[in-house]
């Protein structure tokens, strides 16, 4: 039997943007059990919030799908924080550290080219 998607399920986007959940769930594997409630927490809800929002929004028209892919974005930068705080905090490494600025960067890349697209179509 032949599963059933939905559109946004291909959207290169939203499969980078797992992608980006699989790589934050790791890391915060590691991270220090007193960080449990508070950035750990708040590192993966931030991940997910990217993915979430561009599924939330891709069912709607195109100025919602906009407003949800900016909340999307801004997203990835709330991840380039923690990101920064973590390092700083010596709970990812330098390596680390590169890896998730570089995957916020190609999602924050691909958000703003979906959102160009969007307004080409209007």
């Amino acid at each position: 039997m032949n599963e059933e998607k939905f559109n946004f399920e291909g959207l290169k986007v939203y499969q980078k943007a797992l992608g980006y959940v699989d790589f934050v769930y790791e890391i915060t594997k590691k991270f220090p059990k007193a960080e449990a409630f508070s950035l750990t927490d708040q590192f993966r809800r931030a991940a997910v919030s990217i993915c979430l929002n561009v599924a939330e929004g891709s069912g709607g028209s195109q100025a919602e799908f906009n407003q949800f892919l900016k909340i999307a974005r801004r997203s990835t930068r709330e991840c380039i924080a923690i990101t920064e705080i973590s390092y700083r905090q010596n709970f990812i490494s330098t390596d680390c550290r590169k890896q998730s600025r570089f995957l916020c960067l190609e999602l924050s890349k691909m958000l703003n080219g979906l959102m160009k697209s969007l307004k080409r179509g209007e």
